[in-house]
């Protein structure tokens, strides 16, 4: 910097006096350097770097500062750069904005990944019900490691909530494939994964879900206290006004029920009841579903089931009868051969407790006729077996329904590899 950039002939800063100005010795600069420093910069002398005493002028010997000066000084003499240093600063500046865009958009994603994922989805819960759950199993394992390996590339944030939302979908959905395949502990470590999975993409509704599938499994590994804190925890994530609540409610009730506590069955249920009296007239569809009639059953079937296990058998009947009645009645593509199955099991307990041996009889074999006996149907179809061994030991009828089971039962299931020491 030399005289032409203060702006008068007589001053003069040379890379000496430049130095010792920085380095803030006593002195220096002298307060006339200082003004014409702030008149070629267009700046107080406290946005220099200078101090003075208080009191004293701006034009007064100017002491050492807390700002550093090195740093001032610089960002001041950009003010009075060559106008072709400024353009190229400038052009890096945008250059470097640019990068920045770049690397906010970098994906590794092609550009039809996550419809199809959605597609994909939709299509697996819309088979659930229909399809044998092996032959489904690795088709949705496979999808969930393909979604595992894109999460482990680049995407962008928003990319990154929907591919953790797609990962835990898929292990909902596995959750339950497992279940009915009989492998609570895989089921559970599924569900476990899609609640991460849905917290982690800020989605309640996923992870409210997925404890409902830990409450069912649960229950049915005799484990009603895990049930109970399951339905808990997902009625702290499920959103308002949505069927999921309804049936959380209901599987609190169930547990409740099968901790021998009818009370908090009672309190339970109301609640159930009560979320399913203010539900609006249509919610948000579940991959093109509608989730209502999942609310619905809930409060048809879980009640029927924990009435039975309260020995409630008047109400367990009425409650199991308006649940098959429902599920027959549902349009073909939604009918759940397997809840059907469930339900009559319900009922034929209901009427084995009532005494009315050949009832339970003929629902309990119509149960196990169903087009999909999975893993639930054939423990609640062996409890059924029991009870009428217990109670009726000597009876023909109850003898040939165990027949059907043992056999039932003793039938190779289908080979599936991919679930032997699944870990998600």
């Amino acid at each position: 910097m030399g005289r032409e950039a203060l702006g008068d002939p007589t001053f003069e800063i040379s890379v000496r006096t430049y130095r010792r100005w920085e380095s803030g010795r006593p002195g220096w600069p002298r307060p006339d350097y200082v003004d014409a420093l702030r008149a070629a910069f267009d700046a107080a002398p406290e946005d220099l770097g200078f101090t003075h005493p208080p009191g004293q002028s701006a034009s007064a010997t100017y002491l050492e500062g807390p700002v550093h000066r090195r740093e001032s000084v610089k960002l001041a003499a950009l003010t009075v750069a060559m106008p072709g240093a400024v353009a190229a600063i400038l052009r890096q500046a945008t250059d470097d904005a640019a990068e920045f865009t770049r690397q906010a958009e970098a994906t590794t994603l092609g550009s039809g990944t996550l419809d199809h994922l959605d597609h994909a989805i939709a299509t697996f819960n819309g088979a659930y019900s229909i399809q044998p759950p092996h032959a489904l199993f690795e088709t949705v394992l496979h999808y969930r490691r393909h979604v595992g390996a894109l999460l482990g590339g680049r995407y962008t944030l928003r990319q990154g909530r929907e591919l953790y939302a797609f990962a835990g979908w898929l292990s909902e959905l596995l959750a339950w494939l497992a279940h009915d395949l009989g492998d609570a502990r895989a089921g559970l470590a599924f569900a476990t994964d899609a609640f991460v999975h849905g917290f982690e993409a800020g989605h309640g509704e996923l992870c409210a879900w997925a404890t409902d599938a830990s409450a069912s499994i649960s229950l049915y590994s005799l484990r009603p206290d895990k049930a109970l804190a399951a339905a808990e925890k997902g009625l702290s994530q499920s959103p308002t006004g949505h069927p999921l609540t309804v049936r959380l409610h209901a599987q609190a009730a169930r547990a409740g029920a099968a901790l021998g506590d009818p009370r908090r069955f009672a309190v339970s249920l109301r609640a159930a009841e009560e979320a399913h009296r203010v539900l609006p007239a249509r919610v948000r569809t579940r991959f093109g579903m509608d989730p209502m009639p999942l609310g619905d059953y809930a409060l048809m079937s879980y009640p029927a089931t924990a009435c039975i296990w309260l020995g409630q058998a008047e109400k367990a009947r009425a409650y199991a009868e308006h649940a098959l009645q429902t599920y027959v009645a549902a349009p073909e593509a939604s009918r759940s051969p397997s809840r059907e199955a469930i339900a009559r099991i319900d009922l034929a307990m209901a009427h084995a407790q009532l005494g009315e041996l050949d009832d339970a009889v003929a629902f309990g074999r119509e149960a196990l006729q169903s087009t999909r006996v999975v893993d639930s149907v054939r423990s609640r179809a062996d409890g059924l077996a029991s009870y009428l061994e217990r109670r009726y030991p000597r009876d023909l009828a109850g003898e040939q329904f165990r027949e059907e089971l043992r056999v039932l039962q003793a039938m190779p299931q289908p080979e599936l590899t991919a679930l032997q020491g699944v870990s998600p």
